[in-house]
């Protein structure tokens, strides 16, 4: 059943824990990078969770090419966290930032994203006999 959970639950989860219980703002300064150019790239607390988060999606792409049984019940469960969490950007002050913009996008696409792999996966699946008079 492991398989079938979606990671962006955890992306979501992270998001509420910073937002509603440390008082951290997202562009807190994680780290910062020196470039050979001379400049330096500051890592924020949002760049790290989308970072994060995009890392989950290459999962969840992973996941949905292999299409299974558990398949459709992973993108449900996705598409739920994804109807959830739209509500949460719409009605919560707190998550109205675009760092919870851009973890929704992320959302939209892992479930248009695991709907067409698995559909294209299913479609290729089926047996076509052209010689059975079908047409």
């Amino acid at each position: 059943m492991l398989g079938s959970f979606p990671l962006f639950l955890i992306s979501f989860a992270i998001y509420n824990m910073i937002a509603f219980i440390t008082p951290v703002a997202w562009d807190y300064k994680l780290a910062a990078v020196p470039l050979y150019s001379g400049a330096e790239w500051a890592i924020t607390l949002g760049d790290g969770l989308i970072a994060l988060s995009l890392v989950f999606l290459l999962f969840e792409m992973i996941k949905a090419a292999g299409a299974s049984s558990r398949s459709v019940f992973d993108h449900l469960l996705s598409t739920l966290i994804f109807v959830a969490a739209g509500a949460e950007f719409l009605l919560v002050p707190a998550a109205a930032n675009s760092v919870f913009a851009t973890l929704l996008v992320i959302s939209f696409v892992d479930v248009v994203g695991g709907w067409a792999v698995t559909m294209r996966a299913a479609r290729r699946d089926v047996p076509f006999d052209p010689g059975s008079g079908a047409g």
